[in-house]
């Protein structure tokens, strides 16, 4: 696999830069979502070294501190009502322009499904959807519902969306946690494809 056509450097280089900049728990994450990406765009006859590589740097920016994503909704004057949320956001959202500034991505699809690749959007492209499923079923994670999402990811990728939207915000509700939302949009957008 190459990514020649979208960054000045080949994959082994891109790797070299991962492995140093995320810890190795991360870094094992990201390749598992490479590998997964990949797969999901072959079984639905999209680009694959689009999908590996939004699979490859949708963490890129997941262990910088929450300082420096504060400084770059004051510098860029983005909306200051991104301040109240965390990394969880911050890591896809803001965090593509780390991955222009840093690694010289320009790709508007790839940078587009890192910046939604954990809240989703009303309207997915299939590289938005690929990355959002991927994320979800790669190969190490393991808890309760993971292998159903497998099978419905490679059964209907709109599918994958919904059931993962749903089991998300089913987690986050039980835990108390605030719902940012475009969350709520993904959700209300694709819930007719969950099974009945």
């Amino acid at each position: 696999m190459t990514y020649a056509a979208y960054l000045p450097f080949d994959r082994d280089d891109l790797l070299e830069r991962l492995e140093q900049t995320l810890s190795p728990h991360r870094y094992q994450h990201v390749l598992n979502v490479e590998k997964a990406a990949i797969q999901l765009a072959e079984a639905y006859g999209q680009d694959p070294i689009k999908a590996g590589l939004a699979g490859l740097l949708h963490d890129y920016a997941k262990e910088k501190p929450d300082s420096y994503f504060q400084q770059l909704i004051q510098e860029r004057n983005l909306d200051p009502d991104l301040l109240q949320w965390g990394n969880n956001l911050w890591h896809g959202y803001l965090g593509i322009y780390a991955i222009q500034e840093e690694l010289g991505l320009e790709n508007p699809e790839i940078l587009e499904a890192i910046r939604v690749h954990t809240i989703g959007k009303a309207e997915m492209s299939p590289l938005d959807m690929i990355l959002y499923v991927a994320d979800y079923i790669e190969e190490g994670r393991n808890f309760p519902g993971v292998e159903e999402a497998r099978r419905i990811a490679f059964s209907s990728l709109e599918g994958g969306v919904a059931y993962e939207t749903a089991e998300t915000l089913s987690f986050l509700a039980k835990k108390r946690i605030p719902i940012y939302p475009q969350t709520l949009e993904t959700y209300n957008a694709y819930r007719h494809f969950l099974e009945r």
